[in-house]
């Protein structure tokens, strides 16, 4: 799910200052967790076609998105013709 989905996303209104050109085409890592688990390696050793993960997350609860491993925000999964995709409902400051 880090591919991006909206052909014309909305833009900021925000003026980048001047120095933050430069560094506007590094590409970075996106990605969308939905949850997590642990398991032992014996379990993980057993998973197959069809197998089924619990996560920790309830099905309605928000997912985070991370930029290069850290969180920046969080959204909810929508469907865009035959893809998934991220509706972001919060933005995560420096707190």
């Amino acid at each position: 799910m880090s591919e991006t989905i909206a052909e014309n996303p909305p833009t900021p209104n925000i003026a980048a200052p001047a120095n933050l050109d430069m560094v506007l085409d590094v590409p970075v890592s996106l990605s969308v967790e939905l949850g997590a688990t642990q398991l032992p390696m014996k379990d993980v050793l057993e998973l197959g076609e069809g197998s089924v993960i619990t996560l920790d997350k309830e099905a309605d609860a928000p997912v985070e998105l991370y930029v290069n491993s850290r969180l920046i925000a969080r959204g909810e999964v929508v469907v865009v013709e035959d893809r998934f995709g991220i509706k972001i409902t919060e933005i995560i400051g420096k707190s």
